[in-house]
């Protein structure tokens, strides 16, 4: 994630929590047009969606 020409340190990066298992997880390059979207913070907890919390 860039601002003007400058870099972003990770430590600035948005955060969410994962619907499924409540860690936080950090912004990546790859979900940058889709991190509204974003509400998992891998595919396992994609898929255990409906098993409620995985801890």
């Amino acid at each position: 994630m860039r601002r003007g020409n400058k870099r972003v340190a990770k430590s600035d990066l948005p955060q969410k929590d994962c619907k499924t298992c409540g860690r936080p997880f950090t912004w990546r390059k790859k979900w940058e047009k889709v991190w509204d979207d974003v509400l998992y913070c891998s595919d396992r907890c994609r898929r255990e969606k409906t098993k409620g919390t995985g801890v």
